[in-house]
């Protein structure tokens, strides 16, 4: 019963339209082979999308907070949390003159990807005057996943193919769904493949909707576990991710990656080096992420500003096949906010503060990145335990 539910939902939902039968022979046996025929609509634009985004030199902006917690953010340097607020800062961000040198695409949250500048101006063409391709975060966030091991699921499938449309209509060319997996609760079976199902669904709704979808399943920082074992989590998680997107005929050249960098967990007892951090992130990849994927735009999930961009560098020492980069929250904004402190006259160098980090990490997906005359600031590590957005 379970499985024809499932079926049922695959095809209701799925990108393919359709089924052409031929026969196959082999020997002297015939049996017939169901070839799925994909609709066209989207498929020049998602490939050309991400080709877009995973531009040499660029990554993404993500500051798609949550309402609640971009009012955390503003707490932190005595600013109230409303929408006047929010939009001051955003319109700080998406605003910075000749950000797009950098900046190849930034996630919004629905509120902003709506807004327009005090003059105005909607920003999802502020970001397109920049050259910049405006993004959108769809998930509706993490629940407890019943049965499990104190672990999470992402909700938000339902009525996912209407937003999609509608956020195609306002300007947005990629989406972002963010899951996690805990290594210290396990992870379970269960959570690991609710995790890659939900992706894999999520991507191929996405797609079906003109988006290109960023497939982010973050294992998490927390615990004390060696740098080994989150190699193990990682393969097996992967591994599980590309097998259903595969299943929900997800066109891998029309996504995009955020994974976390293999990292030991925030408390083990010793830290890894960028190079050792590289290694294992690259073996990772190359052991489960097919040539056809463009680009791999990775999470800082709590790093300093400096570690991410190390950690970036380091894997860019080499060539890789596929655009290695960086999808930066915290790590590309933490110097900005304490810049700015919520004042008029601090704008200017706030947006200075946020064209360092972005060309420093820039530099860092070149492999150029020498990391000389980085502030103390920037070395301050954001990791918070159970962090939520």
């Amino acid at each position: 019963m379970a499985c024809a539910s499932l079926s049922k939902l695959n095809a209701a939902s799925s990108q393919w339209i359709g089924q052409q039968s031929f026969t196959q022979r082999k020997g002297s046996s015939t049996r017939r082979v169901s070839v799925p025929i994909r609709s066209k609509a989207y498929t020049e634009e998602l490939v050309q999308t991400a080709k877009s985004i995973a531009s040499p030199g660029r990554g993404i902006l993500a500051i798609d907070e949550s309402n609640a917690t971009c009012g955390k953010r503003l707490a932190s340097i005595g600013l109230d949390n409303t929408e006047v607020n929010r939009q001051a800062y955003r319109q700080l961000l998406l605003t910075t003159p000749g950000l797009g040198e950098s900046i190849s695409g930034a996630i919004l949250f629905e509120e902003t990807l709506y807004q327009s500048t005090t003059d105005g101006k909607k920003f999802v063409d502020c970001l397109r005057d920049e050259k910049i391709v405006p993004g959108i975060k769809v998930d509706k966030g993490l629940v407890p996943l019943p049965g499990s091991n104190n672990e999470s699921w992402c909700q938000g499938l339902d009525g996912l193919a209407s937003r999609s449309a509608e956020y195609y209509k306002q300007g947005a060319r990629f989406a972002k769904w963010r899951t996690v997996v805990s290594i210290p609760c396990g992870p379970s079976a269960l959570a690991v493949k609710e995790a890659a199902w939900g992706l894999a669904r999520y991507a191929a709704i996405s797609q079906d909707n003109g988006l290109v979808p960023i497939v982010e399943p973050e294992i998490l920082l927390d615990g004390d576990h060696p740098i080994d074992r989150t190699l193990e989590v990682a393969e097996k998680v992967w591994s599980e991710v590309f097998f259903y997107l595969a299943e929900n005929n997800v066109l891998f050249e029309g996504i995009l990656l955020k994974p976390s960098m293999v990292t030991p967990g925030a408390e083990h007892k010793e830290k890894a080096s960028p190079e050792t951090i590289a290694k294992y992130t690259l073996t990772m990849l190359k052991r489960r992420v097919p040539p056809a994927v463009p680009g791999i735009m990775f999470l800082s999930g709590g790093q300093s500003e400096l570690e991410a961009t190390l950690n970036l560098n380091a894997m860019n020492q080499s060539r890789n096949p596929w655009h290695v980069s960086f999808s930066y929250a915290r790590a590309l904004q933490n110097s900005v906010l304490k810049t700015w402190q919520g004042r008029p006259e601090n704008i200017e160098a706030a947006q200075k503060a946020l064209l360092a980090r972005a060309k420093a990490n820039s530099l860092a997906q070149l492999g150029k990145y020498s990391g000389e005359g980085e502030s103390e600031e920037a070395k301050k590590g954001m990791f918070v335990k159970g962090y939520t957005y």
